[in-house]
């Protein structure tokens, strides 16, 4: 169904006419294109977006807007996002483009962390949604695990849910339409696979689009080496993931070898770009100045095969451009996540030789702004699959007087993670809990006082209180020494985590002061670190809450794994309702913590 030759035409379906007509905003640029040889090129298109999550609505709060500059050259910031929004201006690129050769590609971590209204249904509503945005081809991302490979085949292949069945007894779940592609992930030695041989990946690890007029595109596509580090250790215990440069190299190489000439790699690791408009110079101090991260690196040594990389994972847009090892530019792209930008790439194909004329390659990120129209079929697509889920999802579960900042937060500790973690303390009070440690990535939202529906403002729904949590894992307690406990502070600032630092979001009786003029784990002043307003003392005994994710080691925080005496308490999903329903009322609602837990000097 899904190996690397191309597909037949029929296989796709057509995305269903908007009746509406937009103008995109300005024209594309990196590269001045040459004019359209017609009797020597042929013009292709690609409308590239990654990192949704889910979200088929736009996503609540900070995280769902953008900055950009506005028409008087000031920075705004804008709402954004939508899957019925961008469809509508995919639709409309599409025709501007004025090709026939245009494709739709995705770069891994379209689902996972999704909101209520996609997880209730193990992400088949996300699934349904990319298929009528006539998605062409998507590479995994760490979040295509985090129900394990198992349930990423079935989202692959088809078939219902293992334990809660069919969510439409009359029309099984049939599987994706498009290829996922996952060149460096293999089952470990001796777990098998379904593909045949454990030298295989998982799934195919390119795929090859043949235009009618007979050139061929590879797309090869993979997730991080380091998603290992992004899952539990039970989804990753059977899985192998393999050197990005080394995998992009060996299958650019196969490729070629069958004759392809222009090959694009989808690759889910990413880069941060500095500028604080969505759309600032990432050349302008030459090439990809302006732009740091791995998938920067990774770009600079995959060989001069590859044409082009389309990346994902940071949620940050950017369109740049870096020398390959023979010199030669090639573009780096990636959109912002939650479907709040798309990324429009242009070039030429030659006729003759079949290559990717890279002179004319040019890209621009799109907003997808809120006062787009949504298109009809895939707004069709989205209400269906939440009638389904509106009983559960309306429910309200607490009440806060404002907004908490957790996801769209640009502070190490946030607001809405100091709130969570406070909750899981209270959710393993029984347990002996003192405090709770909780990673940044586990908050996956903001909780926003405006009303996102009928509910009032103000009013927590579970939909929402579950867009925050929805990995639903459980939360372990375990003992921890005071000098594991500094271990696990320390880890914060060293090992990975030494370029870019992740705070554990505290809850409340955790308090210390860290040295950003400092390096590595010395970051952490240990002789401020405070629980319960007492020094930490390493030979005490402290009870300390965590999810499971952590508690595995998650994060690179390997220390956690020593801890002793563990005991299974409620989801984190779980726990964050409980304590909205007890801790608030209509007339006594939250308010969001100082988010003053960790001291910076």
């Amino acid at each position: 169904m899904h190996g690397a030759p191309p597909r037949p035409a029929a296989s796709r379906r057509p995305l269903p006419a908007a009746g509406v007509a937009l103008t995109l905003v300005a024209a594309l640029s990196v590269a001045s294109a040459p004019a359209h040889a017609e009797d020597r090129t042929t013009p292709v298109q690609l409308l590239a977006v990654n990192d949704l999550h889910g979200n088929l609505d736009p996503a609540p709060g900070p995280a769902g807007a953008i900055t950009r500059t506005g028409v008087d050259g000031r920075i705004e910031t804008v709402p954004a996002g939508g899957v019925a929004r961008l469809a509508t201006l995919l639709e409309s690129a599409r025709a501007d483009a004025g090709t026939a050769h245009s494709l739709t590609v995705a770069v891994g971590d379209m689902i996972g962390g999704s909101p209520l209204l996609s997880a209730a249904y193990h992400d088949e509503p996300t699934v349904e949604a990319l298929e009528a945005l006539d998605l062409a081809v998507s590479s995994v991302g760490n979040h295509e695990f985090d129900e394990g490979v198992a349930e990423l085949l079935r989202i692959d292949r088809g078939g219902c849910h293992p334990e809660d069945g069919c969510a439409d007894p009359q029309q099984p779940y049939d599987g994706a339409d498009f290829p996922y592609l996952a060149a460096n992930v293999l089952p470990r030695a001796g777990a098998g696979t379904a593909r045949g041989s454990a030298r295989e990946p998982i799934l195919p690890p390119y795929w090859i689009k043949r235009l009618p007029s007979g050139e061929r595109i590879g797309f090869v596509g993979l997730t991080s080496r380091d998603t290992q580090d992004a899952l539990s250790a039970s989804k990753a215990r059977d899985l192998v993931f393999q050197d990005e440069v080394r995998t992009i190299d060996r299958y650019a190489a196969e490729l070629d070898r069958r004759g392809v000439r222009a090959i694009v790699a989808l690759l889910h690791e990413g880069g941060t770009r500095a500028g604080r408009t969505y759309d600032a110079d990432c050349d302008a101090r030459g090439p990809a100045s302006e732009l740091t991260g791995r998938a920067k690196d990774i770009a600079a040594r995959v060989s001069p095969k590859v044409d082009m990389f389309v990346t994902g994972h940071t949620h940050e847009p950017f369109v740049c451009t870096l020398p390959d090892p023979a010199g030669e530019p090639r573009l780096i792209t990636q959109a912002a996540s939650f479907s709040r930008t798309y990324t429009d790439v242009r070039f030429e194909l030659d006729r003759e030789s079949g290559e990717l004329v890279r002179p004319s390659a040019r890209a621009r990120n799109h907003v997808v702004t809120g006062d787009t129209p949504g298109h009809e079929g895939v707004s069709r697509v989205v209400e269906t699959w939440r009638k389904r889920s509106a009983t559960v999802a309306n429910e309200p579960v607490g009440h806060i007087a404002e907004d908490i900042p957790g996801r769209g937060s640009d502070r190490p500790e946030t607001p809405l993670g100091d709130l969570v973690s406070d909750a899981q303390v209270a959710a393993t009070r029984e347990q002996g809990a003192q405090l709770a440690l909780l990673n940044w990535g586990g908050v996956r939202a903001d909780l926003v006082h405006r009303a996102s529906g009928r509910e009032g403002d103000g009013v927590v729904t579970h939909g929402e209180a579950f867009q925050v949590q929805p990995f639903e894992n459980p939360l372990v307690t375990m003992d921890l020494t005071g000098e594991q406990l500094l271990a696990v502070l320390r880890q914060q600032f060293s090992g990975s985590h030494a370029d870019s630092p992740e705070v554990l979001q505290p809850s409340g009786a955790l308090r210390y002061e860290a040295d950003t003029r400092r390096s590595g784990a010395d970051r952490l002043l240990t002789d401020t670190v405070r629980v319960a307003g007492e020094p930490v003392r390493g030979g005490d005994t402290y009870r300390v809450t965590v999810n499971e994710f952590l508690a595995e080691g998650g994060n690179g925080f390997s220390v956690l794994t020593e801890g002793t005496r563990r005991e299974t308490g409620p989801s984190d999903l779980t726990a964050l309702v409980d304590y909205l329903r007890g801790h608030s009322s209509p007339g006594k609602p939250l308010r969001a913590p100082a988010a003053d837990r960790v001291t910076w000097r």
